[in-house]
């Protein structure tokens, strides 16, 4: 899947893709209900939240949106932000399971994004939560961030 191809693409091994996929595929869950514990089940997918290794591999995920992006931008599909004398690229920064993307305040560049988030859904499976999600642009009229 693209947790495996992302740890591939990143160096990790053969063995610890398998390593992380027993983890993964072998665990088992029981809920505790009023003191008492139900019988074990295999989860249906994804990473349980209190899994140990889930911020990890949230990052290895996330790794892959970040690769979009740096595709994106050498294609010239999107044009980033601009800060400093230096004049220093940047358009995404990611901490925990927060992402800000930078850019120029254009609908193009709204297009683009709008496109990333997709695709990044699509091929790593995993769900943006557009409700607890933030649009906004510098220089901009609220209006027009609507509108984009």
């Amino acid at each position: 899947g693209f947790l495996n191809y992302m740890m591939m693409r990143m160096g990790f091994c053969e063995r610890w893709g398998k390593w992380i996929h027993g983890c993964l595929s072998s665990a088992t869950i029981s809920i505790l209900i009023n003191g008492s514990t139900t019988r074990e089940f295999v989860p249906e997918r994804g990473l349980r939240q209190g899994d140990p290794l889930a911020p990890f591999l949230f990052n290895i995920a996330a790794e892959g949106l970040t690769g979009l992006m740096r595709t994106t931008v050498s294609k010239n599909l999107f044009s980033s932000y601009k800060v400093g004398r230096q004049k220093e690229e940047i358009n995404i920064l990611q901490y925990a399971n927060d992402t800000l993307f930078f850019g120029t305040a254009t609908t193009a560049n709204v297009r683009v994004m709008k496109s990333i988030l997709r695709i990044f859904e699509l091929v790593s499976g995993l769900k943006i939560n557009y409700a607890k999600s933030q649009f906004g642009c510098l220089g901009k009229s609220l209006d027009w961030c609507r509108e984009a």
